[in-house]
């Protein structure tokens, strides 16, 4: 764990979130966080004062343009990027639907697009059904033994007729982080392009697209601390050379041309909201600090990270030690090393049953595939009804955690 002056104020970081304020431990935040307070009121206030057909001149259709063109700048600078070069959507799988629309006339029949078995159906899908169009889907294996994408087998792959390469900067089941920047300097030397999805990776670290050089980059904003909608990133030249998705008059609008019918006004503008938590979190950690967003983010994510390898330190030291239990991935808290998304597998028990046999503790964990099907298949885990899994964030508390692990102790 990095070593550091200041800690996360965790009852501070909780009091913006009032689903907090309840009796249970809430343990599936890799399905989605809780939405904070800035985000709840950025939409009411949006919904009671600005709900009219944005851009026109009187003022609150006026203000309410402000609102949303300033959320798409800020959740731009929040990961690196120009305002120009993100798309708000409804989710991280229509954003891949309407990205593979636009990008799919760049291929040709027997050009090779790279998909992984590890990874969210959400960056598997829509890059797979352009089979239909003579293109060749490869697959990126992971090692079953550890659950891990290897950059070895991603060099046998790679050939000149490769054109794209998908993978997740964090597996939703395995929690294990990938080394973005290394696979897309790999993919950039063979000639091809680079689809990053960040949605299990967003709700833990910073994000810095430029600094990856990825082509395209994906984040599921209800996983972030926001409302149900998804920022596609894709730099500027990509962007401008897509196809038109939209209506005929706005094939030179970008990023909107991509985005059939355009974003959701109220849940955009509340986007604001997201950099709005950091920003609050930022000035009562760091009152004298003067840096730009993206630093304050930065920063931020420094102690939601430490924090977070902190409460989860002993929920993996005890699913290592319970007998009967595997843990799925990399076999510790090291925040350089995984995020605390942890799934495992019960010896004799349905993945099921342990979700269920947690209520009477008011604990809350999921189970399932996790729309990682793949994945899930190729574990061997189906017959066994995929994963259990416990994801923690940074409003966790060690209390939570014990908890968490008196109650497996209790019921497996």
């Amino acid at each position: 764990m990095a070593s550091a002056a200041v800690q996360l104020d965790i009852d501070f970081a909780r009091s913006h979130f009032p689903a907090l304020s309840g009796e249970w431990a809430l343990f599936e935040n890799a399905g989605g966080t809780l939405a904070a307070n800035s985000v709840l009121a950025r939409t009411q206030a949006y919904m009671a004062e600005n709900f009219v057909q944005p851009a026109a001149a009187y003022d609150a259709s006026a203000e309410g343009a402000r609102q949303i063109e300033e959320s798409q700048r800020l959740m731009a600078e929040m990961i690196g990027a120009a305002p120009d070069e993100v798309m708000v959507g409804p989710s991280t799988s229509m954003n891949v639907f309407m990205l593979s629309e636009a990008i799919r006339r760049w291929f040709a029949p027997g050009d090779e697009i790279i998909c992984t078995n590890l990874d969210h159906e959400a960056n598997n899908g829509g890059w797979r059904r352009l089979e239909e169009f003579g293109l060749v889907i490869r697959e990126w294996r992971f090692n079953p033994e550890t659950a891990e994408l290897e950059l070895a087998e991603l060099d046998k792959l790679l050939n000149a007729k490769t054109r794209l390469v998908c993978f997740s900067h964090l597996s939703n089941i395995a929690g294990g982080i990938n080394d973005v920047a290394e696979v897309t300097r790999r993919a950039h030397t063979a000639g091809a392009m680079v689809c990053a999805d960040g949605v299990a990776y967003a709700p833990h670290r910073a994000l810095d697209v430029k600094a990856w050089d990825v082509d395209f980059y994906l984040c599921s904003l209800y996983k972030l601390y926001g409302p149900h909608l998804s920022l596609l990133y894709g730099k500027r030249g990509h962007l401008a050379r897509a196809h038109n998705n939209n209506h005929y008059f706005l094939s030179d609008d970008v990023p909107l041309k991509l985005n059939p019918g355009g974003p959701n006004h109220e849940l955009t503008a509340a986007l604001s909201g997201i950099t709005d938590y950091f920003d609050i979190l930022h000035r009562h950690h760091f009152p004298e600090s003067n840096l730009a967003l993206h630093d304050r983010i930065k920063q931020v994510y420094a102690l939601m990270a430490d924090h977070e390898e902190r409460i989860a330190e002993p929920f993996v030291e005890f699913l290592r030690a319970k007998a009967g239990v595997h843990l799925i991935g990399r076999q510790t808290a090291d925040q350089a090393r995984r995020a605390p998304t942890f799934s495992f597998t019960v010896d004799g028990r349905r993945a099921e049953e342990i979700p269920e046999a947690l209520l009477p503790f008011k604990v809350a964990i999921g189970s399932g595939d996790f729309y990682a099907a793949r994945c899930i298949r190729d574990l061997g885990l189906e017959g066994e009804g995929g994963v259990i899994r416990a994801s923690m964030v940074h409003y966790n508390t060690e209390a939570e955690v014990a908890r968490l692990i008196e109650g497996l102790d209790r019921v497996i």
